[in-house]
């Protein structure tokens, strides 16, 4: 067994449209942000009080990074699992900075869409007009994990 976890599950809404960035590799990642927010009533005063917490998300995972582009936009809720990772870079000034942000790489990573893909319609034929609320859980190659098809 490991000596050390680095795991992060979040739930959020996306505060921006993804981000896609391509390499001259041939390997892309998407950017996401991501805010999750929490609510409690202060003791003291009564009021209401709110925090949000900005997550800046970074897809490396070439299936997870496909569904990220073609589904989601601002406002759109997901469930994420990846892990933190700080990398340094240097900016147009040359000064050395550091971000923290959560990867999703490799198989252990997922992504869930929650409030259904942006533009799914059905047709005039009984459907709902997109109003239908589904929850999409991909595994780490960009398949469906709801379809029933056998390896």
């Amino acid at each position: 067994m490991a000596g050390s976890v680095n795991k992060v599950i979040i739930v959020g809404h996306l505060g921006r449209d993804p981000e896609s960035r391509s390499f001259q590799n041939g390997g892309k990642v998407v950017g996401l942000r991501v805010a999750t927010s929490e609510q409690w009533k202060d003791r003291s005063t009564g009021e209401r009080r709110d925090r949000t917490e900005w997550h800046q998300v970074a897809i490396h995972n070439e299936g997870l990074a496909t569904i990220a582009e073609s589904y989601l936009r601002k406002g759109s809720k997901v469930y994420l699992e990846g892990q933190l990772r700080t990398r340094k870079w240097t900016d147009q000034q040359g000064v050395e900075r550091y971000t923290t942000e959560i990867v999703l790489q490799g198989y252990q990573a997922q992504l869930v869409l929650l409030d259904g893909a942006q533009g799914d319609h059905r047709d005039d034929r009984g459907g709902d007009g997109g109003q239908q609320q589904k929850s999409r859980e991909t595994d780490a190659f960009g398949g469906d994990l709801d379809d029933d098809v056998p390896f």
